[in-house]
C-alpha cells in the first residue's frame, strides 16, 4: 500500500465512532488495518441503528479487511491473539475491562508481543469513578468544559455535532499516541498502552481557552468572547438568500481589510476590540449582510484578506473551486467522500480503496506470516 505508514500492521477491534475512525486515518495514510468484527447480519447488531445496509456508504470503514470471527467459539481467542502476535499496534474502544474479560487484555497481548503498542478508546478512560458509565460524545465534552462554551448568548449549548469528542479529542489523538508509542517502541523494542479518553482530549482541545480565562479575557457567558460569536468581527451573518457568509478578520490589518471592502467608514467601527461596543457593531453587520446575496459578497470579497468564506452546506462544498483545486473530496465505488489527509511529498497515500474491494482475510494473514493453520481456521470461521 503507499503512504507513509506502508508496511504498519495493525488490528482493529470493531466498534463505532472514534476507534473506526481512528482505524480510517491510518488506514489512509498506508498502515494495513485488520478489523476483527463479530460475525453480524445486515441490520442487526449494536452498530446497526448508525451503519448503513449499504457497506459502501459506511465510509470509516474504508481501505480496511474485516475479519469476522465468534471470540466465544473454542480457541478462536488463540488463534487471534497469534495475529495480534505479528501486529504494530492493536486498537480497541470497548467499556474498560471487556477486553480483559475476552482474554485479550494487554498484559495478555504485551506477553505475547512485547513490542505491541495497544490502544485504547473510551469515552470517560480507563478509570475514575465515571469509568464505567455508558456515554457518547456530548457526555464527555460536557465535563471538560467545551461544551459549555459553545452556544448563543443568553441560550442553552449548542449541540457541536460530534467534532469535538468522537474525532477530534477522541480519534485523532488516540492516533498520535498510537504513532508516538510506536516511534518510541523502535528504540526501546518495548510496546506499551495508549489510554485515550475522551474527557482528556476535549479537555486538551480546550487549551487556548483555559489560558484566555486564566488570563481575563474569556468569561464563561457563551457568546460574549471573540472566538464564539460575541465579536461583531467573527461570527456569521446572514444573506438576502438566506445563505450565511463567515467573517474571521481578528488582526487589524485584516479587519482594515473588511472595512474596506465594505465600505465601514462609521467610526463606531473603530472600536473594534472593546466588548461593550460588539452587540451594536453585530447589528449593524447583520444589517449590511442582509442587502446582499451569498454570491454578491462572494464576488466583493472572497479571496481577500478579509478573512471571508461562504458557509457552504454538504452539497455545495464538494464543488467550490478551493476544494475542487485541491481535490479535497473524492469519488471511490461511486460515494463521494473526503480524501485522505494530510498530503505527503514523497510518498503519497493516495486514494483509498473501495470497501466492495477489500482483499481476503487469508491474504493479509499470510502476508502477516501467521501460522497457516491458523489462517486457515479464521479465514473459514
Amino acid at each position: 500500500m503507499a503512504g507513509p505508514l506502508s508496511g504498519l500492521k495493525i488490528v482493529e477491534m470493531v466498534g463505532i465512532g472514534p476507534g473506526p475512525f481512528c482505524a480510517m486515518v491510518l488506514a489512509d495514510l498506508g498502515a494495513e488495518v485488520l478489523r476483527v468484527d463479530r460475525p453480524r447480519q445486515p441490520g442487526t447488531g449494536a452498530t446497526a441503528n448508525v451503519l448503513p445496509a449499504d457497506p459502501r456508504f459506511d465510509l470509516m470503514a474504508r481501505g480496511r479487511t474485516t475479519l469476522e470471527i465468534d471470540l466465544k467459539q473454542p480457541g478462536t481467542v488463540d488463534d487471534l491473539m497469534a495475529v495480534i502476535g505479528r501486529a504494530d499496534a492493536l486498537i480497541e474502544g470497548f467499556r474498560p475491562g471487556t477486553m480483559e474479560r475476552l482474554g485479550l487484555g494487554p498484559d495478555a497481548c504485551l506477553a505475547a508481543n512485547p513490542r505491541l503498542v495497544y490502544g485504547r478508546m473510551t469515552g470517560w478512560g480507563q478509570h475514575g469513578p465515571l469509568s464505567q458509565a455508558a456515554g457518547h460524545d456530548l457526555n464527555y465534552i460536557a465535563i471538560s468544559g467545551a461544551l459549555h462554551a459553545i452556544g448563543a448568548r443568553d441560550d442553552k449549548p449548542m449541540v457541536p455535532l460530534n467534532y469535538i469528542g468522537d474525532f477530534g479529542g477522541g480519534a485523532m489523538l488516540l492516533a498520535v499516541g498510537v504513532l508516538a508509542a510506536l516511534l518510541e517502541a523502535k528504540g526501546s523494542g518495548k510496546g506499551q498502552v495508549v489510554d485515550a479518553a475522551m474527557t482528556d482530549g476535549a479537555a486538551l482541545l480546550s487549551t487556548m481557552m483555559y489560558g484566555f480565562a486564566a488570563n481575563g479575557w474569556w468569561n464563561n457567558r457563551r457568546g460574549t468572547n471573540m472566538l464564539d460569536g460575541g465579536a461583531h468581527f467573527y461570527g456569521t451573518y446572514c444573506c438576502a438568500d438566506g445563505k450565511h457568509v463567515a467573517i474571521g478578520a481578528i488582526e487589524p490589518q485584516f479587519y482594515a481589510t473588511l472595512r474596506e471592502r465594505c465600505g465601514l467608514t462609521d467610526a463606531a467601527f473603530d472600536a473594534q476590540m472593546d466588548p461593550l461596543a460588539w452587540p451594536l457593531l453585530q447589528q449593524k453587520l447583520e444589517a449590511l449582510f442582509v442587502t446582499k446575496t451569498r454570491d454578491e459578497w462572494c464576488a466583493l470579497l472572497e479571496g481577500s484578506d478579509a478573512c471571508f468564506a461562504p458557509v457552504l452546506d454538504w452539497d455545495e462544498a464538494p464543488r467550490h473551486p478551493h476544494n475542487v483545486a485541491r481535490e479535497t473530496f473524492i469519488t471511490v465505488d461511486g460515494v463521494l467522500q473526503p480524501a485522505p489527509a494530510p498530503r505527503f511529498s514523497r510518498t503519497p497515500a493516495g486514494a483509498p480503496r473501495s470497501i466492495a474491494e477489500k482483499p481476503d482475510a487469508s491474504t493479509i494473514l499470510e502476508r502477516w506470516a501467521v501460522d497457516k493453520s491458523v489462517t486457515e481456521r479464521l479465514a473459514s470461521a
